[in-house]
């Protein structure tokens, strides 16, 4: 089960990478158009697709890598069952936020596709489409969240505290 999750957790960064190559390759596209003096209609909505669609599915990467922003002033100066509690209220709430970001996410991109709903840009792009970076991104993002809060509470959760984060507090 481990091994698919990281499969999982690895598969959608590699999505996340491709969407940067492909934002990547939109900003090129879109300065070369213009120096050399015609227009790509609708180049910047695509970055802009690809730049959410990396963003959304980096997300469980990141949490897993414990590269997200965390805030230990107070769980540093509390006693350690204080701090596990705090964990496993921190883990379950943030599972629980995840999830219903991921269920709305899913049933935006749903009711994009149900409605026919198109960008207002002139590429008139399904919106479904980029949507469903978001939802995939989030559904991986709480997959990630509730699989903290499981190992929280069997105990076999790994430190998330790396060099960087030691250093800088």
């Amino acid at each position: 089960m481990r091994r698919l999750l990281n499969a999982i957790y690895n598969g959608a960064a590699a999505l996340a990478a491709l969407c940067m190559v492909g934002l990547l390759i939109m900003v090129m596209a879109s300065v070369v158009s213009r120096e050399l003096g015609f227009n790509l209609r609708g180049i910047d909505s695509y970055a802009g697709y690809f730049m959410a669609g990396a963003g959304f599915l980096s997300l469980a990467h990141t949490l897993k890598k414990g590269e997200h922003i965390r805030v230990t002033l107070i769980l540093n100066a509390i006693s350690k069952p204080w701090q596990r509690a705090l964990e496993l209220w921190s883990l379950g709430v943030a599972s629980l936020l995840s999830l219903a970001l991921a269920f709305y996410s899913c049933r935006l991109a749903w009711q994009s596709f149900d409605f026919n709903d198109v960008s207002t840009g002139v590429d008139a792009t399904p919106l479904w489409i980029p949507q469903l970076t978001m939802a995939l991104g989030t559904v991986v993002f709480a997959l990630a969240f509730v699989d903290e809060f499981i190992l929280e509470i069997l105990n076999k959760r790994q430190s998330t505290q790396n060099a960087e984060m030691v250093r800088s507090e």
